[in-house]
């Protein structure tokens, strides 16, 4: 089976150029053109290393990695490591004579950004072919029951299952965008000084302080000006600060015949956008966001 754009699921390719969803054999649905999770996984990769041979320039790595304690990988970091503030504190001062402790800590911060990224590449990737197996597979309404012919809507479990993954996706994309930042601006600003543990250079940063790192705006990278970031960064600010998408998350079919030739989801129309803010009408108090038919 193949998921389709459209939320008409095929046996086949449809060869139209458009599209589509295929399962491969770890048991995601990945999009059949235009994924760069093996490109990501590859950078990020690059990026562990990077950060390894600037952090621990001139200090013997191999042999100092064998003396550090679990915790300094782990605490904090790792769900498996269970290590109150307290014990962790204690844990740095019953080890502090331990040589290049602090360097080795932010070491592990640092790639602990990167792995962030990675992680929520493949969050995005999960929840966007889950999106699509959604609505392509099932029934927006139950009981399934026939439908006159023209366009309906349908809200119901499904349909806010569906806006609850688009809001995910959304949020989630930010995420990356903020992990970035903080990413190249650390790689940047490393830190230098070890006699204490040391504070991230690039701590509190977020997407909007990109302005900071030194390429910013640069044609092809996160950083420049762009209108999917921007229509990115509106839609995560809507849902997080102001609201969902829809007072009533709903999903519509077109009927056909009696069946449905086409599935899809309204979002506000992005071509209102002010800076990266949807455009509001206001008034005497009152604020409405001005949503168009785009889908």
């Amino acid at each position: 089976m193949y998921l389709n754009l459209d939320g008409i699921p095929t046996d086949a390719t449809r060869g139209d150029g458009q599209l589509y969803f295929l399962h491969d054999p770890q048991g995601v649905w990945r999009v059949s053109a235009g994924n760069l999770s093996y490109e990501i996984e590859t950078v990020c990769v690059h990026l562990h290393d990077g950060f390894r041979r600037a952090i621990m320039k001139g200090v013997p790595y191999a042999d100092l990695i064998r003396i550090m304690p679990q915790y300094v990988s782990m605490a904090g970091l790792n769900a498996e490591a269970s290590v109150s503030r307290d014990q962790f504190q204690e844990f740095l001062g019953a080890t502090a004579e331990i040589p290049e402790l602090y360097r080795f800590l932010y070491l592990y911060d640092c790639q602990h950004l990167v792995a962030s990224i990675q992680e929520c590449t493949k969050e995005v990737e999960r929840v966007l072919g889950e999106f699509y197996l959604s609505l392509n597979t099932e029934s927006f309404f139950f009981p399934a029951m026939k439908h006159e012919d023209g366009i309906r809507y349908s809200s119901s479990p499904v349909t806010t299952k569906l806006a609850a993954y688009l809001g995910f996706i959304f949020i989630r994309l930010h995420s990356l965008l903020d992990y970035t930042v903080k990413v190249a601006f650390e790689a940047e600003h490393l830190r230098a000084d070890f006699a204490r543990y040391p504070k991230f250079s690039s701590a509190n940063m977020q997407y909007g302080d990109r302005r900071h790192v030194s390429f910013y705006g640069e044609a092809g990278s996160l950083f420049e000006a762009c209108e999917f970031m921007v229509g990115v960064e509106a839609l995560r600010n809507h849902i997080i600060h102001d609201g969902l998408l829809d007072d009533m998350p709903k999903a519509y079919e077109r009927i056909e015949g009696g069946t449905a030739v086409e599935k899809f989801v309204l979002f506000p129309d992005m071509t209102t956008l002010i800076g990266t803010q949807i455009a509001t009408y206001s008034s005497v108090g009152k604020t409405r966001s001005i949503y168009g038919c785009q889908h």
